[in-house]
C-alpha cells in the first residue's frame, strides 16, 4: 500500500479535503517519539526537556521556511480558529477601541470574531465581493478610516476557492499604515507563500488542513506588530501565548511544511488536472449547473458546483450512502440550515445557493475517484430531480 494510498480508508472516497486532511504517515512517523518516550515538558531545564525543545524550535524552523519568515515571528496556537482571534483581538485589545475592515465571505472564525468586536464597542466594514467571489482592492481603499486598527482579507475562500488579490490589498492597508492581516488556512502548504515580499503583517495557518494533525497552527506575525495575548499564562511563546506546548502537534506540523514545500509545485498540477476532469464532466453529464467561484484565480484542489433544482444536502446523503465523501460549504457551518453566507455575498439566489456541492480534492484522490463521481452523480440528480419540489 502506497503512503497516500494509506491515508484514508480504501472504501471511502474522500473529496473534501477543505474540511481536514488526514494525518501523512511521514507526519505522524515524526509525531509518534513525541507521544510516547519523548514526552518531556519543552520549558524544563534538564535534559529530556531541552531535547523536546529543539524538537519544537526544529519545527519552528520549518514553517518559517515555508513563509519565508523568521523563527521568532511564528507563534504556535491551537489551530485557525485562535490565530484569527488572536490577530484580529488582540490588535483590537491592545488599540481599545477603532474601525475592523474584512469581507462579506470570511470564514467563520473571523466573521464572529469582528461581530464580537462589534458588540463590545468597536466598528466594522464588511467589504462586498464580485459575482467571482473576488475582492476589489478599491473597495477596501474606501473602507479605511483614520480609526481603522486592521484590515483582514482572506488569502483564498474555503468554499470556492478564489484566490484575492491580497498584495494589492496589503499594499493599501501598508499606505495608510494599517496592519494586515490574512486567513491563509487554505492556502499554508498549497501555494508558495512569501509574507515580505507579499505585505503580510499577520497570517493565520492550520496544520489539519495540510495533512497535519488537528489541534494546531500557527499566527505569524510580523516583527514590529504589537498585541495583546488572548490566552494568558505562562512564559511560552515569548509570552504572546501562554500554555505548555503541543510538542507532538508541533513536530507534525513542521514535518507536514517540510513535505509541503518539497511536493507543492507537483501536488498542484496534479490536482488541476483532476478538477478539471471533474468540472468538465459535470458540465457534460448534468444539466443547469453553474460552477461558483473565479475561473481562473482559484485553488486547483476545489471544484464548487450549483445544481439547480436538487437541495445540496439531498445529493451529499446519496454520495455518502456510495462512499463519496463532500460537502456543501464549510464544515463549520455544516450544522446551519441557512444557505452559504459566501454564494449569497457573490449574488447567488438563496434557492441555488441551496444546491450548492463543493468537491476539494487531495493526495489520494484518482481519476479513478472522480470517474465514480462522474458515473453515480448523474443518476442521482435525475431521481432528485424528478422528485423535487423546486420551480422548473
Amino acid at each position: 500500500m502506497s503512503a497516500t494510498s494509506a491515508m484514508t480508508d480504501n472504501a471511502m472516497i474522500y473529496l473534501d479535503h477543505s474540511a481536514t486532511t488526514p494525518v501523512e504517515p511521514r507526519v505522524f512517523e515524526a509525531m509518534e517519539p513525541y507521544l510516547t518516550a519523548n514526552f518531556g515538558n519543552p520549558s524544563s531545564i534538564y535534559r529530556a526537556g531541552q531535547d523536546v525543545r529543539r524538537a519544537v524550535e526544529q519545527a519552528r524552523e520549518r514553517i518559517a521556511a515555508l513563509l519565508k519568515a523568521e523563527p521568532k515571528e511564528i507563534i504556535f496556537t491551537s489551530g485557525g480558529t485562535e490565530s484569527d482571534n488572536t490577530a484580529i483581538k488582540g490588535l483590537a485589545l491592545k488599540k481599545g477601541g477603532g474601525h475592523v475592515v474584512t469581507t462579506s465571505i470570511e470564514h467563520p472564525a473571523v466573521l464572529n470574531v469582528v461581530k464580537w468586536l462589534e458588540k463590545n464597542g468597536f466598528t466594522a466594514t464588511y467589504v462586498p465581493v464580485g459575482s467571482d467571489g473576488v475582492v476589489d482592492p478599491d473597495e477596501v481603499r474606501k473602507a479605511l478610516r483614520p480609526d481603522t486598527l486592521v484590515v483582514s482579507v482572506m488569502h483564498a475562500n474555503n468554499e470556492v476557492g478564489t484566490i484575492q488579490p491580497i498584495e494589492e490589498i496589503a499594499s493599501i492597508a501598508k499606505e495608510a499604515g494599517v496592519p494586515f492581516h490574512t486567513d491563509a488556512v487554505q492556502t499554508a502548504g498549497k501555494l508558495p507563500l512569501n509574507v515580505e515580499e507579499m505585505g503580510i503583517d499577520l497570517l493565520s495557518l492550520s496544520g489539519h488542513k495540510f495533512y497535519g494533525p488537528k489541534g494546531i497552527g500557527v499566527l505569524y506575525t510580523a516583527k514590529g506588530v504589537r498585541l495583546e495575548p488572548c490566552v494568558h499564562g505562562g512564559h511560552q511563546e515569548w509570552g504572546k501565548r501562554g500554555g505548555t506546548e503541543n510538542v507532538p502537534g508541533i513536530v507534525g506540523l513542521g514535518k507536514a511544511a517540510e513535505i509541503a514545500m518539497s511536493e507543492m509545485e507537483a501536488d498542484d498540477n496534479r490536482l488541476r488536472g483532476l478538477r478539471d476532469r471533474l468540472e468538465t464532466g459535470l458540465a457534460e453529464r448534468i444539466s443547469d449547473v453553474d460552477f461558483n467561484g473565479h475561473r481562473e484565480s482559484r485553488l486547483s484542489s476545489v471544484a464548487n458546483v450549483c445544481v439547480k433544482y436538487v437541495e445540496g444536502e439531498a445529493m451529499l446523503l446519496r454520495l455518502d450512502y456510495h462512499g463519496i465523501a463532500a460537502s456543501s460549504g464549510s464544515a463549520c457551518t455544516s450544522g446551519s440550515l441557512e444557505p452559504s453566507h459566501v454564494l449569497l455575498a457573490m449574488g447567488i439566489p438563496a434557492e441555488i445557493a441551496h444546491s450548492s456541492l463543493r468537491f476539494s480534492l487531495g493526495k489520494d484522490n484518482t481519476e479513478e475517484d472522480i470517474d465514480k463521481v462522474l458515473d453515480l452523480l448523474p443518476a442521482i440528480v435525475e431521481k432528485l430531480r424528478a422528485m423535487s419540489a423546486f420551480p422548473r
